[in-house]
């Protein structure tokens, strides 16, 4: 096979794997994705999310959050994620008044065969459902809809982030906030409240409290929520032993963002026989937390039933496979002198690069599974300004080496492919490791 026929072939195969590229954190790159609910449908997670769009002078209110409708994503590995596309946009729901880029935090369940999907938005007719948000639904067949929304919302709620449970006996709850968090009991039509609403009043008294999550686990009901303790939103929690507590606030389940992003919103859920925390933070947009992305960390539970708190992590959730573009930039660990970057800061959308800057520089990414046969290659996208020889490590930075790729001088990227020194199968953690030069960047590898 000729050089340039390789290199052809080699570039196609990184075209049609970015159409279903491997997600770490976060877990959609190509737009913006927010207030992600997770739920477990058949054999697969559904993430239904609101969708962050820039507002500009004809569009929203600048500088202030802008959404204008709902996407729900699937995966049955927690790596690979689909669109499935918008499911509710603001200017087809007949309640909601147009043009408002108000379709705030959203919520879906199953029951009897049908999707109940949740969501809080301004309505038009402000006679009848009053001044600021109030909670609509709309109803499909399959989690990825489509989805018909009801002419009128529910009645008696007012707010945002409605979240629904269905408790054992079959009761189903609708929470929400507006200042505090509110619940009342549903009809089994999910379309009405069967009770009052009340006040969760056991919670913190100062500081904005919203977007609440609840979900059962050994008798424990959990009320999760954001909880502005300080300046920003961290993710609290309280325990009871029922859906209407009374409850008793608990921890914390996740600390306030590192960087500043002001939100934050969530769900829990468990799939198969691991928990899962789903969030959001301002990865693509680190100078406006108004555009969020959504991310997911394992959760675990202490032996008393009290929730460890997630330190959040780019490596994200789900196992690679080593034929995927893996995204060494998506580290599980990372050494003094190797340094994570956007590939163009004109378009973030388009991820990141890991730049080692001097000799055992190195990153790590975990959990790649090989399988039982042995890839005989590798691809490396990579550049770099001085040039210099990358080696790829088995499961720790002073592990077998699997390869020396020679990466030259060169300003742009190369796609270089290498034969494997020796044979690789099962489940490894991968290392990234600069052995000579400086300044090389690399943006992924893949085994083939």
């Amino acid at each position: 096979m000729s050089k340039y026929f390789k290199r052809i072939l080699l570039m196609a195969s990184a075209v049609v794997a970015v159409e279903c590229l491997p997600a770490q954190n976060p877990l959609i790159t190509n737009q913006y994705s927010a207030d992600p609910s997770a739920r477990v449908f058949g054999d697969k997670v559904y993430i239904f999310t609101s969708h962050d769009i820039l507002a500009t002078q004809n569009r929203g209110r600048v500088g202030w959050f802008c959404m204008e409708d709902y996407h729900v994503f699937s995966s049955s590995d927690l790596t690979t994620w689909k669109d499935n596309g918008v499911i509710v946009t603001q200017n087809k729901v007949p309640w909601v008044k147009p043009d408002s880029y108000s379709m705030w935090a959203p919520d879906c369940i199953n029951r009897n065969g049908k999707y109940y999907f949740y969501f809080p938005s301004t309505p038009k007719d402000t006679n009848i459902n009053g001044k600021g948000f109030t909670v609509g639904v709309a109803i499909a067949d399959k989690p990825e809809g489509p989805y018909t929304p009801q002419v009128e919302p529910i009645k008696g709620v007012r707010g945002i982030d409605p979240n629904v449970f269905i408790d054992k006996d079959g009761q189903a709850y609708l929470y929400w906030s507006q200042g505090n968090i509110y619940a009342a009991k549903l009809k089994e039509s999910m379309l009405e409240l069967a009770s009052e609403p009340q006040v969760l009043t056991e919670l913190p008294d100062k500081g904005l409290k919203e977007g609440p999550y609840m979900f059962e686990r050994n008798g424990i009901y959990y009320l999760t929520y954001p909880h502005v303790a300080n300046k920003i939103e961290r993710l609290e929690y309280a325990v009871g032993k029922s859906p209407l507590g009374p409850f008793t606030v608990t921890g914390v389940i996740m600390d306030e963002s590192p960087t500043g992003c002001w939100t934050n919103h969530h769900s829990i859920i468990e799939f198969k026989n691991q928990w899962y925390l789903f969030y959001h933070h301002n990865d693509l947009s680190p100078a406006f937390d108004k555009a969020r992305s959504i991310r997911s960390d394992s959760l675990f539970f202490n032996k008393d039933g009290t929730i460890r708190k997630v330190i959040p992590t780019l490596r994200g959730i789900g196992v690679t496979q080593a034929t995927s573009q893996i995204q060494m930039d998506r580290y599980s660990v990372i050494s003094n002198d190797a340094a994570i970057d956007f590939l163009d800061t004109a378009n973030r959308f388009k991820g990141w690069k890991v730049t080692f800057s001097k000799p055992a520089a190195w990153v790590q990414y975990n959990s790649v599974e090989f399988g039982k046969q042995s890839p005989k290659a590798i691809n490396l996208r990579a550049k770099s300004s001085e040039g210099g020889t990358l080696e790829v490590r088995l499961d720790d930075a002073n592990g077998p080496v699997v390869i020396q790729v020679q990466i030259p001088k060169n300003k742009e990227w190369e796609l270089t492919q290498s034969s494997l020194k020796r044979k690789i199968t099962g489940r490894h953690h991968l290392i990234a490791r600069l052995k000579e030069g400086s300044d090389v960047a690399l943006d992924w590898i893949q085994f083939e």
